[in-house]
């Protein structure tokens, strides 16, 4: 992650049902939905503003941080979340056991 985003705090927005970083006034999200310590990460976006600084990339970072200090387990269906952890197989410990053979 950039050092730019450290310090800056995912928010688990429950109204919404969306995880969010708000950055030089815009909010980058991930839609999820919720059910008995599941979290299925659902579609991420990033303001056009924001592109090509990395913040989608730190979003779903924060996100999974978030996830795993809060013992959820995760079913990445939005294709950025799936690629991320493709190219991170360190999450797999948090994603749903039937789900990991996706990733083979």
């Amino acid at each position: 992650m950039r050092p730019e985003f450290e310090d800056i705090a995912v928010v688990k927005n429950t109204d919404l049902n969306r995880f969010e970083m708000t950055i030089d006034g815009y909010v980058a999200f991930i839609d999820y939905k919720e059910k008995d310590q599941v979290i299925a990460l659902i579609h991420t976006e990033s303001p056009v503003e924001l592109a090509g600084r990395g913040v989608a990339t730190a979003l779903i970072e924060k996100t999974l941080l978030y996830l795993e200090e809060n013992e959820y387990t995760l079913l990445p269906l939005c294709p950025l979340v799936f690629a991320y952890i493709k190219q991170n197989l360190r999450w797999l410990l948090i994603v749903r056991e039937d789900f990991r053979a996706k990733f083979d």
